[in-house]
């Protein structure tokens, strides 16, 4: 007779036998869920499904509905389509991990792709999902797994091992082929039948899931050109530095040439801007606004003050104005569905107002513009503005790209610029850096030294901030007449030794940790990168601390 013990699954007390796995478990509740159950939280701890349960406990089951649990979902599914490749195309075939791209990933193949071959590997990996193959972990030396990745030609693994320091690395395996990942895995292949493959080009195709932004469905693909071609621009020219990966980073630094690798790319974002500039300057008669929008951490403050000193060395006189300085005033904000103000609704902004003074600035007169006195939760009229021959407005906010900001005023006179942190390293060939977690850790930084914020009281507004950003920034992003990467090549190893110590302060105890430990476990193999070479003028010093345009 199993010795039973007590836990708490959704605040109901049960019993059950100790060293019951947390899959046997799920099985009971799999029928509240609307996806397969992939992970559960254990207490305060994320758990595979394989965990075995020994103490009282209380667990909450999660499926991709939640972001570990998708997380966890786009992992396994990674993994799953690197085993379709292999047996259909040989075990010299391979898949690059590359970027987001709409609501899904950007996928590489090592050979020529088409879109018959995409339908065969998604076909494939149904089969696969079928078959419902085991997921299992194994433990073995790093030594041992770096041979075995460097027998396998992936050296990109290889080559990042030999930053860890751990004498045993884990493995997770599929049939005969084992691969490490940085995320949490489902336990079998029958939990990831979630999926479609959208061809995009000979060279790849789109790896599509549900998401908590997509309404839990796989959406009809849409292609961003802009957004792409700026991805493909970056990673050339990581491939002509040679720095593909955080391993190649590594090398850089560990041969004490970090500091040539700042110059070149600082000098590289300022060209970017500079170019910009000067496409405005060239339609200069007719582009009489700026509109410039982005989302959370993405450097505008000093894109923008950049962006206006490179406009005043080619005699155009740039004036700024904030959309949140048109703030409605507070009693007037509309509610979100919980009945807490949303000051990121497109109707939190008194648009006729804003309307009707643009329109009389580029008729020549002079308007009084309110600056927002967020304390008082109103308008203040007390900036005097009038535009001359040479001047030129530059309208900053989260709905600066929305189509329906100055519908008044003709779509010649406006010229459009979408700001992101594009992150241009991955770790390996199948384990990606989101540009979402590059801007949370500029974010976390930033806080943390400009207001004081631990790291728990940012992660806890970091999702309602990603909504927004869903919601009222990146469904725009291809109004934009040009795309700004503002991510640099080095910053991963920068921000590390900023925002390591800060995560280290969240207790086992929050119900934050989790995310702190997974944002560590990012870093844990990238070498760190120290500051001093880092002009007062980078968009990271915006972060860190040190700029020469702000605080």
């Amino acid at each position: 007779m199993f010795e039973e013990i007590e836990i708490s699954i959704e605040k109901k007390k049960k019993q059950i036998s100790r060293g019951t796995t947390l899959l046997q478990l799920s099985k009971e509740y799999q029928k509240k869920f609307r996806f397969p159950i992939l992970l559960a939280r254990v207490n305060n701890t994320y758990r595979e499904l394989d965990y075995q349960i020994s103490t009282p406990c209380e667990i909450e089951f999660l499926d991709l509905n939640s972001r570990p649990g998708n997380r966890t979902h786009i992992a396994g599914l990674t993994f799953l389509l690197l085993v379709a490749v292999k047996e259909l195309y040989g075990e010299n075939a391979n898949i690059i991990v590359q970027h987001s791209l709409d609501k899904g990933i950007y996928i590489e193949t090592t050979f020529p792709i088409s879109e018959t071959l995409t339908k065969s590997i998604a076909k494939k990996m149904v089969s696969l999902v079928e078959k419902d193959l085991a997921i299992t972990k194994i433990n073995i030396e790093r030594i041992c797994a770096i041979r075995y990745f460097e027998s396998i030609k992936d050296y990109a693994k290889a080559n990042i091992m030999k930053y860890n320091t751990n004498t045993f690395i884990t493995l997770y395996r599929i049939g005969n082929y084992y691969n490490y990942f940085y995320q949490y895995m489902p336990t079998s292949t029958g939990l990831l039948k979630d999926f479609k493959l959208t061809y995009l080009n000979d060279n790849g195709f789109v790896l599509q899931f549900p998401t908590v932004y997509s309404g839990n469905k796989i959406t009809e693909y849409k292609h961003h050109p802009h957004m792409f071609q700026v991805f493909k621009e970056c990673k050339e020219w990581t491939k002509l530095m040679r720095i593909e990966n955080v391993a190649d980073l590594n090398r850089v630094v560990s041969e004490g040439k970090i500091d040539d690798l700042i110059r070149m790319d600082e000098t590289l974002q300022s060209n970017r801007l500079l170019n910009v500039a000067r496409k405005i300057v060239e339609k200069k008669k007719e582009k009489k606004i700026i509109l410039l929008a982005g989302p959370s951490s993405s450097g505008k403050t000093t894109t923008t003050t950049k962006l206006c000193m490179y406009l005043k060395s080619f005699g155009l006189n740039p004036k700024m104005i904030s959309m949140d300085d048109y703030f409605v005033e507070r009693t007037e904000t509309p509610l979100n569905k919980k009945g807490e103000p949303d000051y990121e609704s497109f109707d939190a902004v008194d648009h006729t107002l804003m309307n009707e003074q643009i329109q009389k600035l580029l008729n020549h007169e002079e308007v009084i513009a309110p600056v927002y006195n967020f304390i008082a939760g109103e308008k203040e009229f007390v900036k005097h503005i009038k535009l001359e021959e040479n001047d030129i407005l530059l309208i900053e906010g989260i709905h600066a790209l929305n189509p329906k900001v100055l519908d008044n005023i003709p779509a010649k006179s406006k010229f459009k610029i979408y700001l992101s942190a594009l992150t241009e390293l991955n770790i390996d060939y199948h384990n990606r850096f989101s540009t979402t977690d590059n801007r949370l850790l500029r974010r976390i930084i930033r806080d943390n030294r400009t207001r004081g914020y631990n790291v728990e009281e940012t992660l806890k507004v970091w999702p309602n901030v990603r909504w927004g950003e869903e919601k009222n920034i990146f469904p725009y992003q291809d109004e934009a007449d040009v795309t700004i990467n503002t991510a640099l090549i080095y910053e991963l190893g920068v921000l590390k030794t900023y925002v390591e110590p800060l995560l280290y302060s969240v207790d086992e105890d929050s119900i934050y940790y989790e995310e702190a430990k997974r944002l560590l476990n990012l870093f844990r193999l990238i070498l760190p990168i120290p500051s001093e070479a880092i002009p007062s003028d980078s968009i990271l010093r915006e972060f860190i601390g040190g700029s020469c345009y702000h605080s």
